[in-house]
């Protein structure tokens, strides 16, 4: 531990940081060094002359070919997109009534649950009145038109503050709307506000040094996760009907599985970043937290596509299958994952029984469900985790120079703990996850799906980050993961499960989280049916 603290030492002085002995020792107390002996456990075992992950062409899988979507649902739930979208067709709910209500959810709900990082009442009701008469007049633009939904404050909006739950871009005005909030508000959507997360989305809880935590609407004592916290008290409250998130090791997947949501994490590449604050280029995902796999399906579908704006969306990303939600899942070969390589045990029996639980369905609708150890797994968090850390601190090394007394404590020392990384360390992470990636896509091969656990125990104290073990190495690999509830646990919590799909197989996984959640049901928190009722 002596050599890794005189190198970050070093390296800090090396790149102009002047970080305080308080940090340092703070760095060490919270564990962040640790992670670099597991780094070199498992680029040990990587070939040195092993082609990076960015250069294997063979890591780049074709998407499938563009298909129609088919008809989504009847008879959705009337606190869906769907369901609402229905009753807006049929004249039944107004999009001006339907802002007021989210509006006013805000008003009654937001002092308890701190989600929203700035609510655009006034824009709200300007959109929501527009969308009225064009509805009016016959100029339906679908499912979303007229729908009140949130936006994770990492993703521009034109006039408003990107803080990106910091203090340093607190008055940083964005000057045009990020792709996924244009694409929104193409469909329709009115866009309440914009809502908290962690610093600069870099903790899986919604532990905040500025604007502090989020609660959880289940239970206010318990955290949200993070870092999409706000979007998911948003929903789950019924301030929103959908929220923008991102998950760059489950800042979608474990908020959305902590709050009884349907957290979704499209294929890398699917949906566009442009105009959102970056954490790490390579395991950023942008996506939808919802309150029905049908919603998602809508959701990823109005934000997929190309975008001139990112590159990472020029690889087939238009090349979006929804299936039929309805078709089910005969035939589909499911992993029910009871290992990941770490020779530990993956979670505690709640969330064990959870999975299981979730691939019984499976089983009982045709599939047929094996269990299965997913080795690679453990080295995928690892390298996950190092490339995680060396892509932030590249991205903050400006504001690490010149402003490092405006980061919270977390996200300074968390950030500050990737300069113990020795040279070349970089190069060595992406062979490495070349090698896991390959590896796992052979596993794959032979299985359609995975059903696993999301988070080890249970949901954490309010303000506690989560555990990102289980969501991180799909984030390596760039795989489509969803998380869905099933259920409440022993304390009227949440429990979830995550599935996860091939690249480009959200059709896949739609389809197999439709069955779940139709046998298994969906939540709705107490707090939003103390006020709805």
């Amino acid at each position: 531990m002596t050599e890794l603290s005189d190198r970050l030492q070093a390296n800090l002085r090396a790149a102009g940081i002047a970080a305080t002995s308080e940090d340092l020792a703070g760095i060490a107390a919270k564990g962040f060094l640790s992670r670099l002996s597991d780094f070199a456990r498992i680029v040990a075992t990587t070939p040195a002359d092993a082609l990076p992950d960015y250069l294997d062409g063979a890591n780049l899988p074709v998407p499938p070919p563009l298909t129609t979507p088919d008809a989504l649902p009847t008879d959705p739930p009337a606190d869906t997109i769907l369901g609402v979208a229905a009753q807006i067709r049929a004249g039944q709910r107004d999009p001006v009534a339907l802002t007021e209500s989210a509006l006013a959810q805000i008003a009654t709900f937001d002092s308890q649950l701190n989600a929203f990082q700035h609510v655009t009442a006034e824009q709200a009701l300007i959109d929501a009145r527009r969308a009225a008469r064009e509805i009016a007049s016959g100029s339906y633009r679908g499912p979303l038109h007229g729908v009140p939904v949130a936006v994770k404050d990492l993703f521009d909006i034109a006039g408003l503050a990107t803080a990106a739950g910091s203090k340093i871009r607190a008055g940083v005005i964005a000057t045009e709307d990020a792709t996924a909030v244009a694409r929104l508000r193409a469909a329709g959507a009115i866009i309440v506000g914009k809502t908290r997360m962690s610093e600069f989305a870099y903790s899986p809880g919604s532990n905040n040094a500025h604007y502090g935590p989020t609660a959880n609407p289940f239970d206010p004592m318990r955290d949200t996760g993070g870092s999409s916290s706000g979007s998911a008290a948003a929903v789950a409250s019924g301030m929103a009907y959908a929220a923008l998130g991102t998950d760059t090791g489950c800042s979608i997947r474990i908020p959305a599985a902590f709050c009884g949501l349907v957290g979704l994490k499209p294929t890398w590449g699917r949906t566009s970043l442009a105009g959102a604050v970056t954490l790490s280029w390579s395991l950023d995902h942008g996506g939808p937290l919802v309150r029905s796999v049908a919603d998602a399906a809508l959701l990823l579908n109005v934000l997929a596509g190309a975008d001139p704006r990112d590159g990472r969306t020029l690889h087939g990303a238009a090349h979006l299958t929804l299936g039929d939600l309805g078709a089910g899942v005969a035939g589909l070969r499911v992993g029910l994952l009871t290992g990941d390589g770490s020779g530990q045990t993956m979670a505690e029996p709640t969330q064990r029984e959870a999975a299981q639980r979730a691939a019984a369905t499976l089983a009982a609708a045709g599939a047929e469900v094996i269990e299965l150890e997913l080795p690679q797994l453990d080295g995928l968090r690892v390298v996950g985790g190092a490339i995680l850390a060396m892509e932030a601190a590249a991205f903050h090394l400006p504001w690490l120079q010149s402003r490092l007394d405006d980061y919270g404590e977390f996200m300074r020392q968390r950030v500050l703990a990737a300069f113990a990384y020795e040279a070349g360390a970089f190069v060595r992470a992406q062979q490495a996850r070349a090698t896991l990636r390959r590896a796992a896509h052979a596993t794959m091969e032979g299985f359609d799906l995975l059903v696993g656990p999301i988070h080890p125990g249970s949901i954490p104290a309010l303000g506690v980050p989560a555990s990102n073990g289980l969501a991180l190495p799909f984030n390596c690999l760039g795989w489509p993961a969803l998380t869905q509830p099933v259920g409440l646990d022993s304390d009227g919590l949440p429990l979830a499960v995550q599935l996860v799909a091939g690249p480009w197989q959200e059709s896949t996984l739609l389809r197999a989280a439709y069955v779940v959640e139709q046998q298994l049901g969906r939540l709705t928190p107490p707090m939003r049916i103390a006020v709805e009722s």
